[in-house]
């Protein structure tokens, strides 16, 4: 019989250490508690209530995450150094996030952060909120930032635009970066987890072995009327709790699921 052939270590970054599990995660409302996109529409662009309907909009099929976001995001004239900056001040971290970061690191179970925002700022604010250790040891795969064509640079008054990761209706489909592990044959597939809590984590609902929900946002709702299986957290602590549990062998996946639709 002949040996597995190798992994492609490029393609599939998070088997580096060869984990038994890995983490997927959204950034911002999620790792962070306030999303930074919706911190500038609604403080720098074109206020709360237009976001607000945009979201219900893609929430309910009326249109595509993309064009809502892209539209958000093109309300707000602010430089992007300035953007940077008022983000850095105002948007904080999930009082557990450190915790299980650091847990996850010493337990060999990689956190990638699959995001729907653009990678400078998710890079500045794990910097500033984690340490720039923590961006080293994290695999990031979102969107980002280019000058506004006509424009002399992104740090000019309506000088930048997102440049989406792909070309689907979600700017950015996570279920792609999953699907590269969750269709690996069995006998190399790790555990999967994800942890999300809005409507750019609608593609990734339905492709782990658990979903983590954030209490009280979109994606509760969406998790509901589509009966997909998911467990409630209100922040990062009780994330450690169930995955540290699972990891241990204290619980299985199984138990874990069905307790959190108890």
């Amino acid at each position: 019989m002949g040996s597995a052939a190798p992994l492609d270590a490029g393609a599939l970054p998070a088997l580096a250490t060869d984990p038994k599990f890995i983490f997927f995660t959204d950034f911002d409302g999620t790792i962070t508690l306030q999303d930074s996109n919706d911190y500038m529409t609604d403080n720098l662009g074109y206020g709360p209530e237009k976001r607000k309907q945009g979201n219900k909009d893609v929430l309910f099929g009326k249109r595509d995450f993309r064009s809502s976001f892209r539209e958000m995001l093109d309300s707000v004239p602010t430089p992007f150094d300035e953007c940077v900056r008022t983000l850095l001040a105002n948007v904080k971290l999930d009082p557990g996030f450190k915790q299980f970061f650091e847990w996850s690191r010493a337990a060999n179970v990689p956190v990638v952060v699959l995001s729907g925002g653009m990678q400078p700022i998710i890079r500045a604010l794990l910097a500033h909120l984690v340490g720039h250790d923590c961006v080293d040891h994290i695999q990031i795969v979102s969107n980002d930032v280019a000058p506004r064509p006509g424009s002399k640079g992104i740090n000019e008054p309506n000088g930048w635009h997102i440049v989406f990761h792909d070309d689907s209706g979600f700017g950015h489909d996570k279920s792609i970066e999953i699907r590269k592990y969750s269709q690996l044959p069995k006998e190399r597939r790790p555990t999967l987890f994800y942890a999300g809590d809005g409507v750019s984590d609608l593609s990734a609902a339905r492709e782990t072995d658990l979903m983590f929900a954030k209490e009280g946002r979109d994606l509760v709702t969406y998790c509901k009327n589509e009966k997909i299986p998911y467990e409630e957290f209100s922040d990062f602590t009780s994330i450690l709790a169930t995955v540290k549990a699972i990891v241990e062998g204290k619980t299985t996946i199984e138990e874990a699921a069905k307790r959190a639709q108890q």
